[in-house]
């Protein structure tokens, strides 16, 4: 049954973000939240955010176990790998390496619940690998095209791999061309366990409910929509699972892509999409 790899330090799989670093990135989100956080600072968070979740996941007592590769590459005014500090310039790196050098660490203020009608606020360490960036055109067809690239080479050397996951964050339309074939070349890369998945968020500057995990592409707006519905795989029966237990209903034809996404759709995506299971 495809898509039932183990995913092992022999046998680990491996995630990779394409995050749009135009121009347009620095407009505040939509959706239908009340943030004004800017899009590129919001993805950013989000991103460090999920690494940093992935970290604890695969921290045991002798160490960070490495079930995965991870790699961030940004597209805007350039193409390329989005890490900071020591690890800036690498495609893919080890999950190990993720956790043992964050490029800074910053003291953030988080609110919670006192359990007696009151708010905390607490002060917690947050580890930044990602930094925002919102400079240049959309240059997403050269994107998918690099992420190819350094699939084809992971996959020779780990071809019964859980298939890699690639996660694309974008805001507008690619300023290089028509990115559908050069996202299906991407989806038929395949390991023996399935093929590559390749998941879409769509960020929104207007204030409009999110669409998320579409089974059709009847219900999108407009033919960009339609374009990122069509290039997104469907959901594994692991990633439906998931959303159901998040209160997404599901079907077989569900995909990977959230339409006119707030923070909070990003957040629930990143989560649906990349939770880690099945993991010795």
């Amino acid at each position: 049954m495809a898509y039932s790899a183990e995913i092992s330090r022999s046998n680990p799989t491996c995630l990779l973000f394409l995050v749009d670093q135009s121009g347009s990135m620095a407009d505040p989100f939509g959706g239908s939240g009340e943030s004004q956080k800017k899009k590129a600072d919001g993805v950013a968070d989000a991103t460090n955010r999920l690494l940093q979740n992935l970290v604890i996941k695969c921290a045991k007592e002798e160490g960070i176990r490495d079930y995965f590769h991870v790699g961030v590459l940004g597209y805007g005014a350039s193409v390329g790998p989005a890490f900071s500090g020591s690890l800036a310039g690498r495609d893919t790196v080890l999950i190990s390496e993720v956790g043992n050098s964050p490029a800074r660490i910053d003291e953030r203020t988080r609110e919670r619940d006192d359990g007696a009608g009151g708010i905390l606020k607490e002060k917690i360490r947050f580890p930044i690998w990602f930094e925002p960036v919102a400079n240049g055109g959309t240059p997403m067809c050269h994107a998918i095209t690099r992420a190819k690239e350094i699939l084809e080479g992971w996959l020779r050397q780990h071809p019964d791999a859980f298939p890699p996951i690639v996660v694309n964050i974008t805001d507008g339309e690619a300023t290089d061309g028509d990115p559908t074939a050069v996202a299906e070349a991407l989806r038929k890369l395949r390991s023996s366990d399935g093929e590559v998945l390749f998941l879409n968020v769509h960020l929104s500057s207007k204030r409009s409910t999110p669409i998320e995990f579409p089974d059709t592409e009847v219900v999108l707006p407009d033919q960009f929509a339609k374009l990122l519905f069509q290039m997104s795989s469907q959901l594994t029966p692991g990633m439906r699972a998931t959303a159901e237990q998040e209160g997404i209903k599901t079907s077989e034809g569900t995909r990977g892509f959230v339409f006119n996404a707030d923070m909070v759709a990003v957040i629930k995506f990143l989560n649906i999409g990349t939770r880690p299971s099945n993991l010795r």
